[in-house]
C-alpha cells in the first residue's frame, strides 16, 4: 500500500493551538516518564559550509500503533534569500511491520506547535497562577508559537520582547498583537525584560547567557527553549544551582545538548516534565519558589504530533 503524502496546509487544518494538541504532547512526556519510549539520542548532522544543521528525533511508544521520525533542518543563511531558516517533515511508520504509512511535509510545522506546546505544559506545572507579564528573549518563529500555547495554561495581558535586532523584535511584537490581541511592548534590555516577568521565556542560538541571576524576582518560572546542541545556552550558571526546582525534558538528553550540561553542582536535584506531570516529582512547592524547565525538544513530543494531526485527518 502507498503511503499517504500530507502537506503543510492539511496538517495546519487537521492539528493547531488547542487544548487536544496540549494534551497529546503532556501525555508524551508521561510516555517518557513511565519507561514505554525507546527513544534514541539525537542525530545530528553539520552542515558548516552552508551555516545549516539538521537534527533527526524520533521515539517508538509501546502499545502505539505507529511512530515517528522527525527530520528538523535549520539552515541559517536562508533568509537572505527570502527562504524560512527552519523547514523539516516527518515520516509515520507502522509499529507492525515497520512500512512507511505516511509522509508529513509540514515544513517545520509540527516541530514549531510542539516545541510550543511542550513549553506550555511546563508551565501548566511549574508557573505561578498570577501573571502579570510574560517575558521574551528572542525573537523569531518559537517566540511566537510560546506566547500563543501558553495562553492555554495561564491567563496573562502584558508580553515584553527582546532581540538583538530591534527591528526584529518590532516584527515579532506586531505578528503577536494581531495574533493574541494582547499588550505587547518591545524591551531595550534583556535586564529591563528579566525584572518585571513572572514568566520568562528564552528561545535564542545564544552561546552565553542572556541575564544574571540576580535579575529574577521571587516567584518567577523560566522556560529555556533555545539550548539544545553543545556550546549553545541562555542561563546564568548561578540560576541552574540556586532554582528552587530545576526540572527538564529529557534528564540524559539535556546534560548533553540543554542548560543541564553546565550545572556544575552534580549532587542538584533534577526532575524530568513526566515526573512532575504524575505527581512522582515535586513542581512548583511554594509562592515564592523560582522554577526552571530546561526543555531541547523530545522524539516522542514528536510521535504524539504526528500521530493526532494523523488521527485527525483519518477522522475527516
Amino acid at each position: 500500500m502507498a503511503a499517504l503524502v500530507i502537506y503543510e496546509e492539511q496538517l495546519r487544518d487537521a492539528v493547531g493551538i488547542t487544548q487536544t494538541a496540549l494534551e497529546a504532547v503532556e501525555q508524551s512526556y508521561v510516555w517518557l516518564h513511565e519507561g514505554r519510549a525507546t527513544m534514541p539520542p539525537v542525530m545530528h548532522i553539520g552542515v558548516a559550509d552552508k551555516n545549516g544543521d539538521i537534527d533527526v528525533k524520533t521515539a517508538y511508544v509501546i502499545g502505539l500503533s505507529q511512530f515517528a521520525i522527525k527530520i528538523a533542518s535549520g539552515f541559517y543563511d536562508n533568509p537572505q534569500h527570502g527562504l524560512p531558516a527552519g523547514s523539516g517533515l516527518m515520516v509515520l511508520m507502522s509499529a507492525d511491520t515497520g512500512f512507511c504509512e505516511a509522509v508529513l511535509l509540514d515544513n517545520g510545522y509540527l516541530t514549531d506547535l510542539r516545541t510550543g506546546l511542550g513549553g506550555a505544559v511546563a508551565a501548566k506545572y511549574l508557573a505561578p497562577a498570577d501573571i502579570n507579564t510574560v517575558g521574551v528573549l528572542g525573537t523569531g518563529m518559537q517566540a511566537r508559537y510560546q506566547v500563543r500555547c501558553l495562553r492555554l495554561v495561564r491567563d496573562f495581558e502584558d508580553v515584553l520582547i527582546w532581540g538583538r535586532s530591534s527591528a526584529n523584535a518590532e516584527t515579532c511584537a506586531e505578528d503577536l498583537r494581531q495574533l493574541t490581541g494582547l499588550n505587547i511592548a518591545v524591551a531595550d534590555s534583556p535586564e529591563d525584560v528579566v525584572r518585571v516577568s513572572q514568566v520568562i521565556i528564552t528561545v535564542t542560538a545564544s552561546r552565553e547567557p542572556l541575564f544574571k541571576s540576580d535579575w529574577v524576582g521571587t516567584g518567577t518560572h523560566i522556560n529555556a527553549i533555545g539550548a539544545d546542541f553543545p556550546g549553545k545556552r541562555e542561563l546564568p550558571p548561578e540560576l541552574l544551582a540556586t532554582a528552587d526546582a530545576l526540572v527538564c525534558d529529557s534528564f540524559d538528553q539535556c546534560r548533553k545538548l540543554g542548560e543541564l550540561k553546565f550545572l556544575s553542582d552534580k549532587n542538584k536535584q533534577v526532575h524530568e516534565l513526566g515526573a512532575v506531570i504524575t505527581g512522582a516529582a515535586p513542581g512548583r512547592s511554594k509562592n515564592d519558589a523560582i522554577t526552571v524547565c530546561d526543555l531541547t525538544g523530545v522524539g516522542v513530543q514528536d510521535t504524539a504530533i504526528a500521530l493526532a494531526a494523523y488521527r485527525s485527518l483519518q477522522a475527516g
